[in-house]
C-alpha cells in the first residue's frame, strides 16, 4: 500500500494570481486643499497663492499625489490647476480626489496594462488576504478583464476558494 502524500492543489491544475506582485509603482500621498482654506472653508486667494508658492512640494518627489478636499467648500478649478503646476515634474502624477480613488485608478491602470492572455481556457483564482491592502476595485477589475478569457475564477487559496465564475458550456 502506497502512503505517500499527494498534494492535490499543486496538481489541480488552477493558476494563481497574486495582485500583490503587480502593485502600482510610487508611494501613494495626499495633499488635502483644507490646510489652505481660510478657517476651512474659504479660499483667499492672496494668502492661497503664497501658501503653495512657499510649500515644500519637493516631500512628494517620485509620489501618487491625491488632490483632494476633506470639507465641504466652493474651490475654484484653477487651484487644483495650481497646485498641479507645483507638482509637475516632482510627483509621480497627480490626482484629482480623494486617496482611495487614486489608489483604485492606480490598480485600475496597472490591471489594464498586464497580458493576461496566459490565463486563456484556465482555472484561475485571485489570491486574498495578503500583506499588501488592495482595493476592492482591483479585485473587480481582474475579474473584468479575466472573464472573456478564463475557464473559471475563484477568490481565496488554492486551498480554500470561493467561486466566483465560470464559463458556461457550449
Amino acid at each position: 500500500m502506497d502512503d505517500a502524500l499527494v498534494n492535490r492543489v499543486a496538481n489541480s491544475g488552477i493558476k494563481t494570481i497574486n495582485l500583490e506582485k503587480i502593485i502600482p509603482e510610487g508611494e501613494m500621498m495626499s495633499w488635502d486643499i483644507k490646510q489652505a482654506l481660510f478657517m476651512e472653508m474659504v479660499l483667499k486667494e492672496k494668502d492661497f497663492r503664497a501658501l503653495v508658492k512657499d510649500f515644500n512640494w519637493q516631500q512628494f518627489q517620485n509620489a501618487n499625489v491625491a488632490i483632494f478636499s476633506s470639507v465641504d467648500a466652493i474651490i475654484p478649478t484653477w487651484a487644483f490647476m495650481l497646485i498641479s503646476s507645483k507638482l509637475t515634474g516632482i510627483a509621480r502624477s497627480v490626482y484629482f480626489g480623494t486617496p482611495e480613488a487614486m489608489a483604485n485608478e492606480l490598480w485600475a491602470r496597472q490591471i489594464e496594462k498586464e497580458d493576461w492572455k496566459q490565463y486563456e481556457g484556465e482555472r484561475v483564482v485571485i489570491k486574498g488576504c495578503g500583506d499588501v491592502h488592495v482595493s476592492p476595485s482591483a479585485y473587480m477589475k481582474i475579474t473584468e478583464k479575466l472573464m472573456p478569457i478564463a475557464q473559471s475564477i475563484m477568490y481565496g487559496e488554492p486551498c480554500s476558494t470561493v467561486p466566483v465564475y465560470k464559463k458556461p458550456k457550449g
